[in-house]
């Protein structure tokens, strides 16, 4: 049975309706490793073309669970491309002068400029999930959020920037499967924090606030897709063709030569 990786739009969105371990017409890693060298090389020439052009820019929010595969797929996607036309974006707790602005004031110093990807590792979405769960400013606040998000991306798409919005979806035993992971290796130590393990009993208030995010700031210029991230590989294809199909349609061509030439010697 096939599942749509695109929330539909105007209608209700529940997770549970997603099956994290969806893989498509696949069955392993290996039916899709010389599909996905293919794409990750699309993604490379179309990212060169993106920066000569410089008309456009691209915006990749991702957003998860701890342990959903935002860094692995940065690393597997992303990680061949030019660093001169892409950068990631992390975002901790806000400075004191962060917080002396509105929520959306720091992402948006941080979108890109024409001719660049910028990929968001968490964003401006976490104002409506971590804010939410951990009520860390009131409902009356955070609930007026969903609308402002929506005209702050109306506004990056009018002016020249393409949003792709990816939920990794994986399953709670998934992330358990790799909290564990990160404790049985020595080289993964570094990823694992008891503040992981403090969250995870968060998961179904977390789940709630996803929905939320789901269903409201889903939109035709920027709609969310839900990527059944349990298989890294499948993740890793997914999100790939979708950033070459919104590259592709872009249209983008190498600009022309600012003059002739023709009659240019390189002498030896």
């Amino acid at each position: 049975m096939s599942q749509s990786l695109v929330a539909p739009i105007g209608e209700k969105v529940k997770l549970s309706d997603f099956d994290p371990n969806y893989k498509g017409e696949y069955k392993r890693k290996r039916d899709v490793q010389a599909k996905l060298r293919k794409t990750i090389n699309k993604i490379i020439e179309l990212q060169e073309l993106l920066y000569s052009e410089s008309n456009n820019a691209l915006l990749i929010v991702l957003q998860a669970m701890d342990a959903g595969g935002k860094d692995g797929t940065i690393k597997h996607v992303m990680g061949a491309v030019n660093p001169q036309g892409c950068d990631v974006k992390n975002f901790k707790v806000p400075s004191a002068e962060e917080s002396a602005h509105d929520f959306l004031w720091r992402y948006h110093t941080a979108t890109p400029r024409k001719g660049k990807i910028i990929i968001f590792n968490r964003s401006y979405y976490e104002d409506v999930l971590v804010v939410r769960v951990h009520d860390l400013v009131p409902k009356s606040v955070w609930s007026k959020r969903y609308d402002q998000i929506n005209n702050f991306e109306q506004m990056l798409v009018e002016n020249g920037t393409t949003i792709l919005k990816f939920y990794l979806h994986i399953s709670k035993d998934e992330q358990k499967k790799r909290f564990e992971d990160r404790l049985n290796r020595s080289d993964k130590h570094w990823k694992f924090s008891d503040a992981d393990l403090r969250e995870r009993e968060y998961w179904d208030e977390y789940m709630k606030a996803f929905e939320m995010v789901l269903n409201k700031c889903n939109t035709k210029i920027a709609p969310w897709h839900i990527v059944p991230a349990n298989n890294k590989w499948y993740r890793d294809l997914v999100i790939g063709q979708t950033v070459v199909k919104a590259l592709e349609g872009l249209n983008m061509k190498y600009p022309e030569p600012e003059r002739d030439f023709s009659d240019i010697e390189i002498k030896d």
